[in-house]
């Protein structure tokens, strides 16, 4: 019983570590945001590495859960007479849960575990003490492009999902299952609303970021030659995943609450162009 206390203590004591050194390593971003923009050739190869080789994974995954879903979808459906909904159903867990979240768990395992496994090879191979020798801060040189890197693209490339899991979905629904297509496409048109999508970006922004500071705090903290390498590795890859899916539940509450919020701030901008759209016609309309 001591033992079992003990080593709950000491993984607690070792989590709130750990998230410690993720919020430290996040304000050191911050602080060199606000002095300087990291290496524009690092930047680029970081944008390139986690964007555009991500787009073939990220599409697989997208397609085929989008058709899975669709499909299993339908075949409860259909008894009930209620097959056109399959669409909007896709649709909506597409873009509210499962694009972001699957993203966020491809990148974490395609590219968290490159950067922890480059970084920590540079650590124990003291590279990172070389540069802290030469007076750059690792941080500004090496962290702060993958973070921006992760933060922008994972949004793009959760778009992406969004979009192919969708269109897989309609095309098993109305050519695999023989749906009619006007049915699935107005009923799309009449579930989803702006916020759905607010929802599932702003979920892609913050697990990117989550995914860039574990992966990067552990690629920093690793020690033991190779085998730490491969330990850094796997515990950034699990952290990374458990990160996700606690993140999903805390910002799908948070965002729930928050639409009313939303709504007056989107009645109020749209109040404010329309009565400029309307003085502008006016003022045309009068010769000025």
């Amino acid at each position: 019983m001591l033992n079992f206390v003990t080593g709950l203590g000491k993984t607690v004591s070792d989590g709130l570590r750990g998230i410690g050194e993720i919020i430290i390593l996040l304000l050191q971003c911050l602080r060199w945001l606000t002095k300087s923009l990291p290496s524009k050739a690092e930047t680029v190869r970081q944008f390139y590495f986690i964007g555009v080789q991500s787009i073939p994974v990220v599409l697989i995954t997208g397609a085929f859960t989008g058709a899975v879903l669709a499909y299993t979808s339908y075949n409860q459906f259909a008894p009930l007479g209620v097959e056109s909904w399959t669409g909007a159903i896709v649709a909506k867990a597409q873009i509210w849960q499962l694009g972001p979240v699957l993203v966020g768990l491809m990148l974490a395992g395609r590219v968290g575990c490159a950067m922890t496994a480059e970084l920590g090879t540079m650590n124990v191979t003291e590279q990172i003490d070389a540069l802290d020798i030469m007076g750059t801060d690792p941080v500004y040189f090496l962290v702060l492009p993958r973070v921006l890197g992760l933060f922008f693209m994972t949004p793009v490339l959760t778009a992406f999902a969004m979009l192919i899991g969708v269109v897989a979905g309609l095309f098993m629904t109305v050519f695999i299952m023989g749906a009619e297509w006007h049915f699935q496409i107005s009923q799309i048109k009449e579930w989803m609303i702006p916020y759905d999508y607010v929802q599932g970006l702003s979920k892609a922004f913050i697990f990117g970021l989550a995914v860039a500071l574990i992966c990067c705090r552990n690629g920093l903290k690793t020690a033991g030659g190779a085998e730490g390498v491969g330990k850094a590795t796997t515990t950034a890859n699990v952290a990374c995943c458990i990160a996700i899916l606690i993140l999903n539940l805390i910002m799908s509450i948070l965002l729930y609450y928050f639409q009313p919020v939303w709504d007056t701030i989107a009645y109020y901008i749209d109040s404010v162009l329309l009565a400029v759209s309307g003085w502008i016609r006016h003022m045309v309309g009068a010769g000025w």
